[in-house]
């Protein structure tokens, strides 16, 4: 009832009423915008959005990678170091350390400089971290021995192992050659460690071979030395093969007879009469 009668008074003092509405709504919203004015930035964006409560306004939660993207990305990052360790080995093997520049890596990898420099720090960084790859490579037919194996089939196994890389990574070979011709100035560190400790626990297998009647007296050093320089001289001294005998171990013929005569020759020389 109370409401009907000021509904029906006069149209000019309902039109007031109204106009008196706006006018304190309009300030009521502009001391709203001063006070917001006032604010610091951070309150500030606060109280907009506390008024503001569509969806769009809510923040979104960051993406989580799923477990199969990051393998994808690690196996990328892989795959490219892969690539300019492989294009390193190359040039470093027929031009050397100094010989070879960033920019030869870089363009026979086919990435960027930069690209490059984000994997390795330098050249000599990339020059180490490649022939540290060869030594592993390189050592890991040599780990295989044990002093329960049949000195024989270990041996001989070896020796095929090692006519493989020599096949497979004559660039490997070469690259380990010449930095030892110049005196293993970036990988001595490595030969002091590693090198020499396995050499040594192998050394050990190849005394209990001779201690206990499976093998003829023989030094192991002086034994390790000749298979290694028997099973490299086919990378090393690849031309010199090919030109004496017209073959290199790519031919599959003469890859099985250079396994046999090297094996034949070693074996009988070390085998117990």
């Amino acid at each position: 009832m109370v409401r009907a009668a000021r509904a029906s008074g006069p149209p000019w003092r309902n039109a007031m009423h109204r106009g008196l509405t706006v006018v304190r709504r309009s300030e009521n919203l502009q001391s709203i915008d001063e006070e917001r004015g006032k604010m610091p930035k951070t309150k500030a964006l606060a109280a907009a959005s506390s008024t503001d409560k569509s969806p769009a306004r809510k923040r979104a939660k960051p993406a989580v990678r799923s477990a199969s993207a990051v393998s994808r990305r690690l196996r990328q990052i892989e795959d490219k170091r892969s690539a300019i360790l492989g294009a390193a080995l190359g040039l470093f093997s027929r031009f050397g350390l100094h010989g070879t520049s960033i920019d030869q890596v870089a363009a026979r990898a086919d990435v960027s400089k930069s690209n490059l420099l984000y994997y390795f720090a330098n050249k000599e960084e990339l020059y180490v971290n490649v022939l540290r790859d060869l030594l592993a490579l390189w050592l890991e037919p040599l780990r295989g021995f044990s002093a329960e194996q049949d000195p024989g089939e270990a041996i001989g196994d070896y020796i095929r192992r090692k006519l493989v890389i020599s096949r497979d990574r004559p660039d490997a070979s070469r690259l380990f050659c010449l930095e030892m011709i110049q005196g293993a100035p970036l990988l001595r560190d490595e030969l002091d460690r590693e090198l020499r400790t396995l050499v040594e626990r192998k050394s050990e297998v190849i005394r209990a071979w001779v201690e206990a009647g499976k093998l003829a007296p023989v030094d192991p050093h002086h034994l390790i030395f000749a298979l290694w320089a028997i099973t490299q001289h086919y990378a090393d001294f690849g031309v010199q093969v090919h030109a004496l005998s017209g073959h290199t171990l790519d031919d599959a013929a003469f890859f099985e007879q250079t396994v046999e005569n090297v094996q034949r020759i070693v074996l009988q020389g070390i085998t117990v009469r």
